[in-house]
């Protein structure tokens, strides 16, 4: 029988596992993968379960990316969170001529990254004039290429507009070779991603190297990852990355209560407050990755089935994706406190999971401000429609 498509590459991530958890002190001291890591990754394909096929690529199920997500997470978060995003932008390949695709990821080590939506390019015969700096690259520091996504001015200063009167907005990419990288990622989790900041002044790129991502017209892949958004993706992806985290800290929690008994006190395993404690937390780390994992597979059935892709299906995603970052993070504190002074300690695997879960719960995919925006949409009563972009 046939595997389903992408799950060889959760076996290949849990096998991983050993080697990362081996180099998370490194990961963390040098705010770096290490070589050693970044090139297991990269042997095993992990790098390229979203990209298309043709060019090579897994053009791995949802659920299959997103296991693959939450194995590496258990191991490391910072190592999860710079695969989920750069897996992610290789779906730009969609997007591009196929030479330009071919260019930029069948070229070693094939790693594309990028920073937030920021500032503009002048076009040009043949193509853009950009000069700028971006923020938040995760994982730019293993890329070969380096994107950015910025709003196109005309030769004449006017801003370039999509039928529906929008700006429009390219993903302009360049090799990393051609920016100045600066490194300002000093923060108290997921240390070890590299979210640095990068700039180019008065570089060309070429048409064919500037991609209208994520615009249906523009996209060149029938299948039904490529319905989906790259904000959808990276919305499962780090929801999952989240549920490794909790699943790792939970874990450990449990065995360490298995073993501890704190002065004064009897064995964690026979207190009943500590028990109850683990079997409500088990079952509420359980729902969160329930709902999240039938939220992929309802939306993923509908998609393969060959039905559009709808603002019903942003929505699932986009609440789905927030509330299970939420729950996990409530998790992590939970075993975090439970474990008492024993999780302080750099030693212990622990306070790094706190620090980085805390991390993730800062990230855009996080906000408060998501319920909002699915509010508004369920309430505008046109779930049918093509979803927006947000």
């Amino acid at each position: 029988m046939n595997k389903p498509q992408g799950v060889d590459l959760v076996e290949r991530a849990r096998a991983l596992a050993p080697l990362i958890i081996a180099e998370a002190d490194g990961i963390e001291r040098t705010r770096r993968l290490t070589p050693s890591v970044t090139a297991a990754l990269v042997e095993n394909g992990l790098y390229r379960a979203l990209l298309p096929k043709r060019f090579g690529g897994a053009e791995a199920t949802l659920d299959a990316f997103m296991q693959m997500q939450e194995e590496i997470a258990k191991a490391d978060a910072s190592t999860a969170w710079c695969l989920g995003q750069c897996s992610v932008c290789a779906m730009t390949a969609a997007y591009l001529e196929p030479d330009a695709a071919h260019e930029i990821f069948n070229t070693a080590p094939g790693i594309l990254a990028w920073g937030a939506i920021a500032h503009e390019v002048r076009a040009e015969p043949g193509g853009y004039r950009a000069s700028a700096r971006w923020d938040f690259a995760s994982g730019s520091r293993q890329a070969s290429w380096l994107g950015a996504h910025v709003r196109v001015v005309e030769a004449d200063g006017s801003p370039r507009r999509k039928a529906d009167g929008s700006p429009e907005i390219r993903t302009i990419l360049f090799p990393m070779s051609q920016a100045v990288m600066y490194d300002v990622w000093d923060v108290i989790g997921l240390k070890g991603t590299g979210t640095d900041s990068y700039s180019v002044d008065n570089l060309f790129i070429p048409e064919r190297f500037a991609a209208l991502r994520d615009d249906p017209s523009a996209c060149r892949e029938g299948g039904p990852l490529y319905k989906l958004s790259t904000n959808m993706v990276f919305s499962m992806g780090f929801a999952a990355t989240a549920l490794g985290v909790a699943r790792a800290m939970l874990d450990a929690a449990t065995e360490l209560a298995r073993a501890k008994t704190p002065q004064g006190l009897k064995a964690m395993r026979d207190n009943n407050a500590v028990q109850g404690q683990i079997g409500r937390t088990e079952a509420s780390l359980r729902a969160a990755r329930a709902y999240l994992y039938a939220t992929a597979h309802d939306v993923w059935s509908d998609l393969a089935r060959g039905d559009p892709i709808t603002e019903a299906h942003r929505i699932a995603i986009r609440i789905a994706s927030t509330w299970t970052i939420h729950q996990a993070a409530s998790v992590v504190d939970i075993a975090y406190h439970m474990s008492g002074a024993t999780a302080v300690f750099a030693k212990n695997p622990f306070e790094r999971r706190f620090r980085d879960m805390h991390a993730i719960a800062q990230q855009i995919q996080a906000r408060d401000t998501q319920y909002e925006d699915a509010g508004k949409a369920i309430l505008s009563g046109n779930l049918a429609a093509p979803p927006t972009a947000r």
